[in-house]
C-alpha cells in the first residue's frame, strides 16, 4: 500500500534503531509508520516527521514537533468506499495542518490514543 502513497506500521523498535541520531537521552519511540520513503514518529516527547527528498533520498528533513506546540488534532476513519484514513495536526501559530494518510489496516484509534496521551499532559 505504501505505492499508493499511504502510511503503514512499522516496528517501533526498529524505528527506534534506524533513528537513534534523532533521538533525546531516553526518549522512547511508541508508533512508527512509513509512507513510501517518508517515516512517522510519535515519540514519548515529539512527533517527528522524516521526508525524504529529491529522486535518490539522500536529503533528507527531520522535523520535530514537540506535543506541547499541537493546538488540536483530527482523526478520520476509514469507511466502505474510503479506504484510508487521515490526520491532521495544527501547530500553533500556523494555520494549515499537516496532513497524512493511513492505510485501512493501521489502527487510526492507536495514533490518536498516542497523540492524546501526550498533546493532553
Amino acid at each position: 500500500m505504501a505505492l499508493f502513497g499511504n502510511a503503514h506500521t512499522i516496528d517501533p523498535g526498529k524505528a527506534q534503531h534506524d533513528y537513534a541520531r534523532l533521538l533525546g537521552q531516553n526518549e522512547q519511540v511508541h508508533a512508527a509508520y512509513m509512507l513510501i520513503r517518508d517515516t512517522i514518529l510519535l515519540t514519548d516527547r515529539r512527533l517527528i516527521l522524516v521526508d525524504k527528498q529529491g529522486i535518490t533520498g539522500k536529503k533528507v528533513e527531520y522535523h520535530s514537533v514537540p506535543y506541547r506546540s499541537i493546538t488540536h488534532f483530527a482523526v478520520e476513519t476509514a469507511g466502505t468506499f474510503d479506504l484510508d484514513a487521515e490526520l491532521k495536526i495544527w501547530i500553533s501559530g500556523t494555520p494549515t495542518p499537516i496532513e497524512k494518510t493511513f492505510t485501512k489496516g493501521v489502527d487510526i484509534y492507536e495514533v490518536q490514543a498516542i497523540l492524546t496521551h501526550f498533546v493532553a499532559k
